[in-house]
């Protein structure tokens, strides 16, 4: 598995990159907070909150989400003549527009496979990057599978959204950073797609501190990493259902799947219904406008589907802008 080396590397190669991205702490009492703290209180009412809750806001990142940290990690390793014969991938969305702007910042081609449920605003933005975006099948895997075929046709570089070592490195920075703006973190919810996210964040924080506990998330219309945990081994689901389309891979992968099965508690469940309620509350509250993806974690807290176990500060990531917020509630 990765090493604390491996992390501390991606955060050299990101620097100049990406952002810093910011706290939020949400108190259900205001008090007054100690000098010298850069993070932001907001008093709240909510009877499932516990006490205080922070909030890393990956959804303020480049290009909105959290993977410009792995795909940028992953394009930067490569060597220039191998990046210039072209960049691949396939995405629910957020991935691709992370290769699309990596593909930017080294100046090489890129080309981005998106399935029909990837909403157009989505594929605009990517091509704003200068990528060309390609429609491939119905979900993720039919995508992936043509994004594939692809690039060993053309002998482009295929960047794999969560199975590929220097993709979970440059997802794990974010545990890097934020011990260092909250040494007292114990708990960190994250929110599981293909699982590189989770997988990355929980093997750096638990190298930096064993004892921190690492809960995930996913929709219930997508159970891919529950169901595996459950089954031993990595499992294939017949079909997703879920519209949080960036964490609807029907399959994982035996790579994340093992750091995931050590590191991580458990993996709860929630429903569009309560991503939805969340991504409302993150834009009443806050001011941050999440997609269903980006408010998973936050979800579970507040559905009470996760147990935060008297933790005195408990982290969730909202890992993914958008504006599902203002959608009508399903």
């Amino acid at each position: 598995m990765l090493e604390i080396a491996a992390f501390e590397a991606a955060r050299s190669r990101l620097s100049g990159h990406i952002v810093e991205t910011p706290l939020a702490r949400l108190v259900r009492r205001p008090a007054r907070e100690p000098g010298g703290r850069a993070i932001v209180t907001v008093p709240v009412d909510h009877p499932a909150l516990p006490s205080t809750l922070y909030l890393k806001a990956e959804s303020l990142q480049v290009t909105g989400s959290f993977k410009a940290r792995g795909a940028l990690n992953r394009v930067l390793a490569l060597a220039p003549a191998v990046a210039a014969r072209g960049i691949v991938t396939a995405s629910g969305g957020n991935h691709g527009a992370a290769v699309a702007y990596a593909a930017h910042v080294v100046g090489v081609p890129s080309t981005i496979f998106l399935p029909a449920s990837t909403p157009e605003t989505k594929a605009a933005r990517i091509a704003l990057w200068g990528a060309r975006v390609v429609r491939a099948g119905r979900v993720w895997d039919d995508a992936h599978a043509e994004a594939l075929a692809y690039a060993a046709d053309a002998g482009a570089t295929y960047v794999h959204p969560f199975a590929d070592e220097d993709v979970v490195a440059g997802q794990g920075t974010i545990a890097l950073e934020l011990l260092a703006q909250l040494p007292e973190v114990d708990v960190l919810v994250v929110a599981i797609g293909g699982g590189g996210l989770v997988a990355g964040v929980a093997r750096a924080a638990k190298l930096l501190r064993p004892e921190i506990r690492v809960l995930g998330v996913e929709p219930h219309g997508a159970p891919t990493l529950e169901r595996s945990l459950a089954a031993g081994r990595v499992v294939e689901l017949e079909r997703v259902t879920t519209r949080a389309g960036t964490l609807a891979p029907r399959r994982s992968d035996p790579y994340v799947f093992d750091i995931i099965r050590e590191h991580v508690e458990r993996v709860v469940l929630v429903s569009d219904a309560a991503m939805h309620d969340a991504a409302r509350f993150l834009l009443a509250n806050v001011g941050l406008g999440a997609e269903l993806s980006g408010a998973a974690a936050l979800a579970a807290v507040l559905s009470g589907a996760i147990d935060l176990g008297g933790a005195k500060a408990p982290c969730v990531l909202v890992c993914g802008a958008g504006d599902d917020a203002l959608a009508p509630r399903a």
